[in-house]
């Protein structure tokens, strides 16, 4: 049996950061699923079901683009080694 490896999501706004820890999927259901369905609304080329941490720190920060379009405090995402 594969065990999936556990990632570290670090977001960053308005000077305070918070870690998000787990899985792909458990992050993609359980933590980011309401970022990535408003970004995916606004923008139709943002992968919702991404395969690799890379993708989803990319889609996700696109996601975060498309939510905060007209703010100016914008949010900002990195994959925590």
């Amino acid at each position: 049996m594969k065990t999936e490896k556990i990632y570290k999501i670090k977001v960053e706004k308005k000077g305070r950061e918070n870690i998000y820890e787990g899985t792909i999927d458990h992050l993609m259901k359980n933590v980011f699923e309401y970022t990535f369905e408003i970004g995916k609304s606004w923008n139709s080329k943002i992968n919702i079901n991404p395969k690799t941490i890379k993708t989803f720190v990319t889609n996700l920060q696109k996601a975060y683009e498309a939510k905060e379009d007209q703010c100016f405090d914008r949010t900002f995402v990195s994959l925590v080694e």
